[in-house]
């Protein structure tokens, strides 16, 4: 019994220190990180990045913590990344809707932001890249210090923002701006012009698909179809419905139709399912 309790404190007092050895102490990052979203238009600009501080240190200077005309991570830790939720303008240079690496060459009147498609964290591997955008930032020097690097958005409008990197007494600016206008208009006249034939075509197929409200399936359908240039897979479900309702003869007319139309898509399948519907309702 002796050996047994030995035994099992040595293996409670071996399991503690494993415990104790392996266990890591949390302590606060220098430069923690960040993450800022913010809606502009009809879509967001989101920044993941880290938050450096000055510490007494010089910051912007030609001997100074980020040295003029080198190339900066725009923070620490990882590179700095913005993700656009829409097709935008940063300093009149077009970017695609997407997430993008900033990296920035400071000097004392302006900062070159270069835009690379973002890849990884690694920011030192986006240097001998080619960046997708290098936009111009203009410098202003505040009256105040920022202890801590902060990127923000400033002076926002429907359809623009400026992208401000700050730290220290110095801020750099570079504008945004959206395509707001064009995109509204074209809802709004999409919207006021009533369901496409795409919308009724999909409304009807769903209640096939379902099997209820068949007489509304097939208004919806033929909506769709009624056109000079129906699609034969619209056709198709036309006479599906019509089916569905007993309407053999006229199942039969649009199955024909859209045998016809596939033929002419080249779309064997579709010749093939309508033949075969043919067949059968021929038959009842």
């Amino acid at each position: 019994m002796k050996k047994l309790l030995f035994s099992i404190c040595t293996f409670a007092l071996v399991a503690l220190m494993a415990t104790t050895s392996s266990a890591q102490i949390k302590t606060p990052s220098p430069s923690p990180g960040a993450t800022f979203t913010q809606a502009i238009g009809l879509s967001d600009v989101s920044i993941n990045y880290s938050r450096p501080s000055a510490k007494g240190r010089t910051l912007f200077a030609a001997d100074g913590l980020v040295p003029y005309g080198k190339v900066w991570r725009t923070g620490a830790n990882q590179a700095t990344k913005i993700s656009f939720g829409a097709d935008v303008s940063v300093g009149g240079k077009d970017l695609k809707k997407g997430d993008y690496a900033v990296l920035t060459i400071p000097s004392a009147t302006t900062w070159a932001v270069h835009f690379y498609p973002y890849e990884t964290g690694n920011w030192g591997s986006y240097v001998e890249k080619t960046p997708a955008a290098i936009a111009t930032a203009k410098v202003s020097n505040l009256p105040l210090s920022v202890e801590s690097f902060f990127i923000t958005i400033a002076n926002i409008t429907d359809d623009s923002g400026d992208l401000e990197f700050v730290w220290g007494n110095v801020l750099a600016a570079v504008p945004m701006k959206f395509e707001v206008q064009k995109n509204v208009m074209a809802a709004i006249e999409k919207t006021l012009a009533g369901p496409t034939a795409g919308d009724y075509y999909a409304a009807g197929n769903y209640l096939l698909s379902i099997e209820k409200d068949l007489d509304k399936a097939l208004m919806y359908v033929q909506k769709a179809t009624k056109g000079d240039n129906p699609r034969f897979w619209q056709v198709r479900r036309e006479a599906l419905i019509l089916a569905k309702l007993g309407k053999t003869k006229e199942a039969i007319t649009a199955a024909t139709l859209s045998k016809d139309l596939a033929a002419k898509a080249g779309n064997d399948d579709y010749v093939r399912m309508n033949e075969k519907s043919i067949k059968e309702w021929s038959m009842k």
